[in-house]
């Protein structure tokens, strides 16, 4: 999914906006159809569903341990690219009877944009640093993508550790990684794979031991301002460098909320070694050895490698899902590319050194985390949209993968069950793709939405003093968005 290049006539650049903001490229209409191509035409459905990843989870896997994947298969049409754009007179008469409403509390904070020409349609406290709670997972989405690239695989090694028998896992910061084909997340690289490589590596040395090395992260593995109930609470959990379906004690529960491991690294290197027969009582955490000469094999030799699904997928999979471990790896992915250290801090520095690199305000994002949980996070309405568009450009196609993900109104993900039975949200149903967020008293939508005469606008609606539950105030951002699909605005 990437964007096509843009003709050679672009057409005259749009006006500079009055409150200063570095403009964006114009994104043109074939670029736009392509990018809803990515949104919507070529997914199946939305989210990381057994046909994106391998509908064959025991398929051999190739030499670097990666699944091949099918194409997906065309749904959802594209937007009118010569379709008449709102105007703010017409944006605002729509949005301003919606924003004010009581259940939403006292800070609503609203950026709305034409995507092809950039043209701020509707802004409302858009400059202001909100929490976004797991709207934080679109610049996740952009910063990795822009950092590591579409394609790019987390592997998980295991060298020949220092002591005849002893074998060293090293965990790359894959989450997706599984134990065998029962696998929670499909495609994934598998430990079984990684054991059959070992035991033919190794030749008749009989393993002994299991080192697990996760050194490749640091600090803390819960992250700073995350609610008590979180590391507990099934969305989140000790973020560690090794592990395996997402730290989940059972890879076959249903998406969500799951029981995960408390120690998720030593988890997986006892499951590790149970594959190689090895004691689970043999198991430890360490280091892995610097290569070295002697012994058979010597002491850091390579006994085998498996790679995740690519980035692309893994966004996917973040976004469609809003999977907080995956988000949290990915973040640390960011940092690991531009040589930060890969923790909580890190990430979050990393994240916006990338916000800023590609050119958009980095003063109007602070983060604490990857994934949204935190409440340090501060995101601006209008940075969010810019991410949205500069996802659109023709100049950075590697971004698009973001919108495969995101769920449709009515249909997928976390709006499957919205723009269905609450009232005034019905126009929203198949128009809307964002992605949401909550917290206690925060509640935040971001994304695209197609208006009535076929316009593709980009909006965000962050609130982070919201007096009652999401009972009323998740139909009340979706009367936003649906109003925004429900009319021309002119």
């Amino acid at each position: 999914m990437s964007a096509l290049p843009a003709p050679g006539d672009a057409g005259p650049a749009p006006a500079p906006v009055a409150s200063g903001r570095r403009r964006l490229p114009v994104v043109l209409a074939v670029v736009l159809l392509l990018v809803l191509a990515g949104v919507g035409v070529v997914v199946a459905r939305p989210g990381p569903v057994a046909g994106w990843l391998g509908d064959e989870p025991e398929s051999a896997s190739n030499a670097a341990g990666a699944t091949p994947e099918p194409n997906p298969s065309d749904v959802l049409a594209g937007p009118d690219p010569n379709a008449p754009v709102p105007t703010p007179d017409g944006v605002r008469a729509a949005l301003d009877p919606l924003v004010g409403a009581a259940v939403l509390g006292s800070r609503v904070n609203v950026s709305v944009a034409d995507v092809i020409s950039g043209q701020t349609l509707f802004a409302k406290g858009a400059d202001d640093g909100t929490v976004p709670a797991s709207v934080t997972k679109l610049a996740t989405a952009v910063t990795v993508l822009a950092a590591r690239e579409p394609g790019y695989r987390i592997p998980t090694r295991a060298v020949a550790g220092a002591k005849a028998g002893e074998v060293v896992i090293i965990g790359g910061g894959d989450p997706t990684l599984a134990i065998d084909k029962k696998g929670y997340y499909p495609g994934a690289a598998r430990l079984d794979d990684l054991a059959a490589q070992v035991r033919t590596a190794l030749g008749g040395t009989t393993p002994t031991s299991v080192t697990v090395d996760g050194s490749v992260y640091s600090g803390p593995v819960y992250g700073p301002g995350w609610d008590a109930d979180i590391p507990t609470g099934g969305s989140g959990g000790a973020v560690t460098a090794l592990m395996t379906d997402g730290g989940r004690r059972d890879p076959g529960a249903e998406h969500g909320a799951a029981a995960r491991f408390a120690e998720p690294d030593l988890a997986a290197g006892k499951s590790f070694a149970r594959l190689l027969g090895v004691p689970t009582d043999a198991v430890k955490r360490g280091a892995a050895p610097a290569q070295a000469a002697g012994g058979t094999p010597a002491p850091g030799t390579e006994l085998g490698v498996v790679q995740s699904p690519p980035l692309i997928r893994m966004v996917d999979i973040m976004i469609s899902e809003s999977d907080n471990l995956v988000a949290e790896a990915l973040a640390r992915q960011v940092a690991l590319a531009r040589n930060q250290p890969a923790s909580f801090d890190g990430g979050a520095a990393a994240m916006d050194a990338e916000v800023a690199e590609l050119g958009l305000p980095a003063d109007e994002i602070t983060l604490s985390d990857g994934s949204g949980l935190s409440r340090r996070n501060r995101i601006s309405p209008s940075l969010l949209t810019d991410l949205v568009r500069l996802a659109a450009s023709p100049d950075h196609p590697e971004l698009a993968g973001v919108f495969g993900g995101l769920p449709v109104g009515g249909w997928s993900g976390t709006l499957d069950e919205r723009y269905r039975t609450a009232p005034g949200t019905a126009p929203g149903a198949g128009s809307v793709r964002a992605k949401t967020g909550t917290l206690t008293a925060v509640h935040s939508i971001a994304g695209l939405v197609t208006t009535a005469d076929g316009r593709l606008l980009t909006f965000a609606v962050l609130t982070d003093q919201v007096p009652g539950g999401k009972e009323t105030a998740q139909p009340a951002l979706d009367r936003i968005a649906a109003a925004l699909a429900g009319c021309g605005c002119r």
